[in-house]
């Protein structure tokens, strides 16, 4: 079983910054087939959606909204995943969670039905 926690969420100010830590699990650094580990989040009434996504190769990859104001990197050494999150406007305010994966079968990172395995879930507000 994998398990995930998510940290590192708050309230901050329109322009300001967060860096969101997620705890993995080292068994899925095990998979033989490899793994995924992605940020999705999601907003009241609104559906979840993927930000960013780590491969064991070291590929990222993110959805166009954050590209160049988000950061995602791993420290495999504290089994950990990050989030940085700079320039931070009042559209990313959501319930962000961290997501693992064994293998996306070919589909999509930012499809959050491929991810088996789910943090709780940790909130950013961002106020205007």
């Amino acid at each position: 079983q994998v398990q995930l926690v998510e940290s590192g969420g708050a309230s901050v100010q329109a322009g300001g910054s967060l860096r969101l830590s997620c705890v993995v699990s080292r068994s899925i650094y095990y998979n033989r087939y490899g793994y995924c580990l992605g940020w999705f989040r999601q907003a009241p009434g609104k559906e979840r959606e993927g930000v960013a996504a780590a491969d064991d190769d070291g590929r990222t990859r993110y959805t166009d909204s954050v590209q160049g104001r988000f950061t995602i990197s791993r420290d495999n050494a504290k089994n950990t995943l990050f989030l940085q999150m700079d320039s931070l406007k009042p559209e990313d305010t959501a319930m962000y969670y961290c997501a693992a994966t064994s293998t996306l079968r070919g589909g999509s990172w930012a499809d959050a039905s491929l991810f088996p395995y789910w943090g709780q879930g940790t909130r950013v507000t961002v106020s205007s």
